[in-house]
């Protein structure tokens, strides 16, 4: 798929449009993709950033449907910004799971609420949906229905909606790349999880939050799954020797990075690390931070 016109939305397939946000970057690709899913009865998915212009192109894709529902799959500025004046335009409640840091794990909790591991990069502080979802609702849409499903990993409260055999993936899964993950918000093991859960739904396409539909869901996810275990096994290989910091490890495991990615390459380090030692592989010192150095446990 090439890229689209942004602005002007693409049928992807019956009861299925995309309408591109106007925000490229290194970490957006061409932009968000915001989806329009129904006929006369729509749910918009991922409003976007505030952006007048993206908004005014909604509008305009959106014509006389009546919108029942404006569905964010997690509160980063890239993709829920734009849910309020969305919902002022088009009086639809926004859904989501709830507001940022709802659904971390215990030690993601533990770690954002002690401070020192840094992290929440891009996030929607002042994000809340105006009703709460969850993990096998239905959102109806006339003759169409999507399946709510909970996909931690990029974010703690991260959605994935499925149309029938189709689902949009949100920044699960990417139209171009592997996801961002970076602690508290990230979650290497609820990544893991997440993606072994999806592949056994066996979908036909994904829908993603960036980038072009994935056509082959399993692969891709078996991809997704083998790229992380080959990032920790580099990362225990880089720390074999002495205690390392975060950057230092980084540098070892990362040496072919566009540098204007090195540091979100140091978030998906470090949130490899909160794993490992979790696991008990890695040991921490003085304490598990962004700032602490790591070694090897032990027999592990």
């Amino acid at each position: 798929m090439e890229r689209p016109d942004h602005g002007l939305p693409v049928e992807l397939e019956p009861g299925v449009r995309l309408v591109l946000a106007p925000n490229p970057s290194p970490m957006t690709h061409w932009g968000t993709n915001t989806y329009l899913v129904g006929t006369d009865d729509l749910a918009v998915i991922d409003p976007g950033p505030d952006d007048p212009a993206h908004l005014s192109a909604l509008m305009r894709a959106i014509g006389g449907a009546r919108v029942s529902a404006i569905l964010v799959t997690h509160a980063h500025r890239d993709h829920s910004p734009l849910a309020a004046p969305l919902a002022h335009e088009t009086n639809a409640p926004v859904l989501a799971y709830g507001a940022p840091g709802d659904g971390r794990s215990p030690v993601m909790e533990r770690l954002a609420r002690e401070g020192g591991v840094g992290g929440s990069e891009g996030v929607d502080e002042d994000f809340r949906p105006d009703r709460r979802i969850a993990e096998g609702d239905a959102i109806s849409l006339g003759r169409l229905g999507l399946e709510v499903l909970h996909t931690p990993g990029h974010f703690p409260g991260h959605l994935s909606f499925a149309l029938g055999d189709a689902v949009f993936s949100g920044d699960h899964v990417l139209g171009w790349a592997s996801t961002f993950i970076s602690p508290p918000d990230g979650d290497v093991a609820a990544f893991m999880a997440t993606s072994r859960r999806l592949r056994d739904r066996g979908a036909r396409v994904f829908y993603p939050g960036h980038g072009a539909p994935v056509r082959d869901p399993e692969g891709t996810l078996d991809w997704l799954v083998a790229h992380r275990r080959e990032r920790e096994a580099s990362i225990l290989a880089a720390i074999q020797e002495t205690p390392l910091s975060t950057a230092e490890i980084a540098a070892r495991v990362y040496t072919d990075t566009d540098p204007r990615m090195l540091p979100a390459a140091k978030r998906n380090v470090l949130a490899h690390l909160v794993d490992l030692v979790e696991k008990g592989r890695v040991t921490a010192m003085p304490s598990l931070g962004s700032e602490a150095r790591f070694s090897r446990t032990a027999g592990a």
